[in-house]
């Protein structure tokens, strides 16, 4: 295979990741209204779906280079903090149907997954250089794992008055990094390749600050401490589960 056939490969691959993440909005076609009460549970649905994908990035970083992987985490949590001062004196824009406080928190999840994404598109080129085998398995497991990512993000801004097609179109842009980072880590791989498990750790440490600082606050309003752990726990287990076996 061509050197130039083999970047069109690694792009549509990653590619075909990032269009995948479209699909966890697909089960709201089926929801058309929602009650405060599954509100809660579906924003602790989201907190235990993060919270497991956070895991399995700090999994994946630790195995590689832990010191980078917590100095990742740290810088993750220093970002998303200034991000969300830096929102709360200007004012988060409108982000589609959504205004004031929801598109706050619009702007924050759909922040938090774009980085991640990153370090995920990172990832897709890097296992390209390793060849076609490992790289074709990378993204296929990367594919899979973005559906209930994209569940999560579908998960806050559908019930926040969003459409289903918006929201997949905008789970599909958190993953938009993915195609791009690909190839120039495919290209760089020795580059980029030590830096991974920073980029794995600075996702993890924005995503469970969204956990703790957004989403079990607000699934604590309208149902029980409970029932929130109950639903979190749920996730954390589905989400663990589902990459156990992907993996």
């Amino acid at each position: 295979m061509s050197f130039d056939v083999t970047l069109w490969t690694v792009f549509v691959a990653a590619m075909i990741t990032a269009l995948a993440t479209g699909l966890g909005a697909l089960p709201f076609l089926f929801v058309k209204q929602f009650s405060r009460y599954w509100l809660s549970l579906f924003n602790a649905t989201a907190a235990g779906l993060m919270l497991a994908a956070s895991h399995s990035l700090l999994v994946e970083g630790a195995n590689n280079d832990p010191w980078l992987t917590m100095l990742g985490m740290v810088v993750g949590l220093v970002l998303i903090n200034v991000s969300d001062m830096w929102i709360s004196r200007r004012g988060a824009p409108d982000i589609s149907d959504l205004h004031g406080a929801n598109a706050r928190k619009a702007l924050l999840i759909l922040g938090v997954m774009t980085i991640h994404s990153f370090a995920e598109g990172v990832g897709v080129g890097v296992s390209y250089g390793g060849g076609e085998s490992l790289g074709m398995f990378i993204t296929t497991a990367i594919a899979v794992h973005n559906i209930p990512e994209g569940l999560a993000i579908s998960l806050v801004l559908i019930p926040r008055g969003m459409s289903v097609w918006k929201a997949g179109g905008w789970s599909i842009f958190t993953s938009l990094p993915q195609p791009l980072m690909a190839v120039p880590a495919f290209l760089f791989v020795t580059l980029f390749a030590p830096f991974l498990p920073f980029g794995l750790g600075l996702a993890a440490g924005a995503m469970i600050w969204m956990v703790f600082a957004e989403l079990v606050p607000d699934a604590m309003q309208d149902a029980s401490s409970t029932a929130v752990a109950t639903m979190v726990t749920l996730a954390f287990v589905l989400m663990f589960g589902f990459q156990y076996l992907i993996h």
